[in-house]
């Protein structure tokens, strides 16, 4: 999906129409942390993973049984 020149000035004219002047660097500001808090647990989510054919400690292997 690419986005030209004119339908990126559409948008911000939506946004700050909606938004108005005062609130859009706020908004942008929150967006901007919310991205970066995002990245980070992704990024901190695939240290914690187990190799390949390695069990995690709470993990014993066995099936439980039905009865």
């Amino acid at each position: 999906m690419n986005l030209g020149a004119t339908e990126l000035i559409i948008v911000l004219v939506i946004l700050l129409v909606l938004f108005g002047g005062a609130k859009l660097p706020k908004l942008a500001r929150s967006l901007g942390q919310a991205q970066k808090e995002f990245k980070q647990g992704v990024t901190d989510g695939n240290k914690g993973d187990d190799k390949p054919g390695e069990q995690s400690s709470g993990d014993t292997g066995e099936q439980p049984k039905n009865s």
